[in-house]
């Protein structure tokens, strides 16, 4: 609504069945969490919207309409807008309004190409948005946003959204090595690259080669937004987990086996240049600091999915 004027009228939109829906918690601009219920790709998206007047006035208006909007909103160069879904409906023809109105709606079996997700510098949300039209004054809108999950759990991926894994495919070990001529080899070696967002990573890290003085190592995973195309791309890197898997000097033919759960931390799946906007990738980082605190480090791309 705009903040210029005090509005008269309330706007209420309520999903159906919104007491039995389950809610995920996701993080606002501001740092607060807020409820949104849950929905799926083809499910239908129905309710009510309840509009009352305040003060016990009548207000003249030229329709109301209810829409459906997918949108996905960047920050490459300011606020970027881009709509990739827009459904709508009339709910009711000019008239006036005295007393509280109640008008349903539905929206049935609606592809939800993508999933929802929040970024720093870039956002995909699905919302309901109530429209009032007046002939001399300013619009009076409502929104109520929802958050979308896929199952693609079975699926290879789209191409435009997460990339997910492939249970008919054989798991192969992935290794990634660290080195140094004639100073240092280390091989990592986790048991695949794909993984469920509560799924756990298996490895084991072998020192084959050591001539330096390493006083420590971590393991990191690290979540990398790029929105926009090169050359203007703009990438933002997000430490969502480090912890030490070694405090002081290894020898060689020492092996140090990994256990990473990922259900305890904050993550989202693997997303491809998502409508030609945006993509997210997760890195599994090794990183050993020497004496003289030089870091040596080795990063790794892993696919996650829900």
């Amino acid at each position: 609504m705009s903040l210029f004027f005090r509005a008269p009228l309330e706007i209420d939109i309520r999903f159906d069945s919104e007491e039995s829906r389950k809610y995920v918690d996701v993080k606002t601009t501001q740092g607060r969490l807020e409820k949104l219920p849950i929905y799926k790709d083809g499910e239908t998206v129905k309710g009510n919207v309840t509009i009352r007047t305040k003060d016990g006035r009548k207000v003249d208006h030229f329709g109301v309409k209810v829409q459906l909007l997918g949108v996905i909103e960047t920050n490459s160069d300011g606020l970027q807008v881009s709509e990739f879904l827009s459904l709508a409906t009339e709910l009711a023809a000019p008239s006036q309004i005295s007393r509280p109105e109640t008008y349903p709606f539905e929206f049935k079996n609606v592809e939800k190409q993508y999933e929802s997700y929040r970024g720093k510098n870039a956002r995909l949300r699905y919302y309901v948005k109530v429209v009032v039209s007046r002939k001399s004054a300013s619009e009076i809108t409502r929104e109520k946003e929802m958050w979308v999950y896929h199952d693609t759990s079975e699926a290879e991926g789209n191409g435009t959204s997460s990339l997910v894994a492939n249970k008919d495919k054989p798991k192969s070990t992935v290794k990634m090595d660290v080195g140094i001529e004639d100073c240092l080899h280390i091989e990592f070696e986790y048991s695949k690259s794909r993984f469920s967002l509560k799924d756990v990573i298996v490895g084991r890290i072998y020192f084959l080669l050591v001539r330096l003085k390493i006083k420590h190592m971590e393991l990191s995973l690290i979540r990398r937004e790029t929105v926009g195309a090169p050359p203007n791309a703009i990438t933002d890197s997000e430490t969502l987990v480090r912890f030490e898997i070694m405090d002081g000097a290894p020898v060689k033919g020492e092996t140090i086996p990994i256990r990473l759960f990922l259900g305890g931390f904050d993550l989202t799946p693997t997303y491809r240049d998502v409508n030609k906007k945006f993509s997210t990738r997760t890195y599994l980082s090794l990183v050993l600091i020497d004496e003289d605190a030089r870091r040596y480090f080795k990063q790794s791309e892993i696919i996650l999915y829900r």
